[in-house]
């Protein structure tokens, strides 16, 4: 991407041990990033990012935390300015999907996504935004969904706990201003564990909608992040950038 811009930051990546999260830690390291890869419950899957991480040259450490939990969310970034030093880039990609009905839905299902999801992205952005502003330097990417942006009749909770993300970072873009730059990222359907999850026929057919009549990669998505973690995109804050394939264009 870069003439190594970011070269000697530190990064935290939510949900950075699989999937888009683990794509964006490893670009992340191609620049020359510290990074400090986030997990729940797949230690194994963090440590071979971590590998890979220092396989290219970069410093890694991998920290769990439960994102919907403050004290633990606390914890990690107080491990990882130890470990690695301040946060200048965050990340959030740590989420939950589900399709269900709407006889289905239940208020229990309805809290666990958005207390991952959305209560998910407030926590670390809150616990780093502070220290961001002390230095006058700081950069976030929170991890949307094109759920977040239009109707989704089987994934209501899902929807609404994305377009939550979407609000809320388009409002600390402007709250933290001038000093971070906060924006989203909004994937379409991207071949990860979580997108497999939606069935063979659903992955076709959203394949079928798409106008370049495929799905997404993680890689793809990293390459977007790190695009608006850079200064690349410095006159850019507050948006939301679809990176879906086609499948929803905004005006």
């Amino acid at each position: 991407m870069s003439d190594n811009e970011l070269k000697g930051k530190t990064a935290l990546v939510t949900g950075g041990s699989r999937g888009i999260g683990r794509a964006t830690c490893l670009a992340l390291a191609r620049e020359g990033v510290r990074v400090a890869v986030n997990y729940v419950s797949n230690a194994e899957a963090a440590r071979e990012t971590v590998a890979d991480i220092e396989r290219l040259g970069a410093e890694a450490m991998m920290v769990e935390a439960d994102v919907s939990d403050p004290e633990s969310v606390a914890a990690m970034v107080a491990a990882v300015e130890s470990g690695l030093g301040p946060v200048d880039l965050l990340v959030t990609s740590a989420g939950i999907a589900a399709m269900e009905h709407h006889s289905e839905m239940t208020f229990e299902n309805w809290r666990r996504m958005l207390s991952v999801n959305l209560d998910g992205t407030y926590l670390p952005v809150m616990a780093v935004k502070d220290g961001m502003l002390d230095r006058g330097y700081g950069r976030i990417v929170c991890i949307a969904s094109i759920a977040g942006l239009r109707a989704r009749g089987r994934m209501i909770t899902y929807s609404t706990s994305k377009a939550g993300v979407i609000a809320f970072s388009r409002s600390c873009a402007e709250a933290f201003a001038p000093t971070i730059r906060v924006n989203c990222v909004a994937p379409g359907l991207i071949e990860t564990d979580m997108g497999a999850s939606a069935g063979a026929e659903t992955m076709q057919r959203m394949s079928d909608d798409a106008f370049l009549k495929r799905i997404g990669q993680p890689e793809e998505i990293a390459e977007t992040a790190l695009f608006l973690l850079s200064e690349r995109s410095s006159f850019t804050t507050g948006q939301t950038l679809v990176a879906d394939g086609g499948r929803v264009t905004l005006p």
